[in-house]
């Protein structure tokens, strides 16, 4: 097993790229309606890492998030998600980073990686973190991300049960 895939967890340290984005009909969403909201609910039952998100916690979760960015869809469907925690000047966390199945492959995902990145509230924080699969690190490596931080590991302490 890999150092990857032993500690999953990615740091952000510099971003030097530039992307080209797919065009597709899609508008960038800072807070989610009520209807957004029940429809990423329905986003994370799709995913094995999420599927047990209930509508009450999901609320909340938003709510206590520092920043949120929905994409949605011609017709206001929300397809695709990411949100971040942070002190706003040592560290930023991205979490949930999710989007629609219907509408992977057209970059929508490096689309909310370069939003949450450059987010004018978060773009001269030094220090991006995430967690991901192993079959995911490729993808955040393009933005920089290692899964080698400095020998530093993640700890968890777990009281759901599961």
């Amino acid at each position: 097993m890999t150092s990857s895939q032993k500690c999953p967890n990615l740091r952000h340290h510099t971003y030097l790229t530039t992307r080209l984005f797919i065009k597709v009909n899609t508008h960038v969403i800072h807070k989610l309606s009520d209807s957004h909201t029940d429809q990423l609910v329905a986003l994370f039952r799709n995913e094995f890492w999420c599927n047990t998100r209930t509508r009450d916690d999901v609320g909340k979760m938003l709510a206590h998030s520092a920043i949120t960015i929905g994409l949605i869809d011609s017709d206001d469907n929300l397809i695709g998600f990411v949100r971040a925690l942070t002190d706003y000047v040592y560290k930023v966390m991205i979490y949930d980073l999710i989007v629609d199945p219907d509408w992977r492959g057209k970059q929508l995902g490096n689309l909310l990686m370069d939003k949450i990145i450059n987010h004018p509230e978060l773009k001269d924080i030094p220090h991006f973190d995430l967690y991901c699969l192993p079959d995911m690190i490729e993808f955040y490596q393009q933005y920089g991300f290692t899964a080698e931080p400095a020998g530093l590991l993640v700890m968890r302490r777990d009281i759901s049960g599961q």
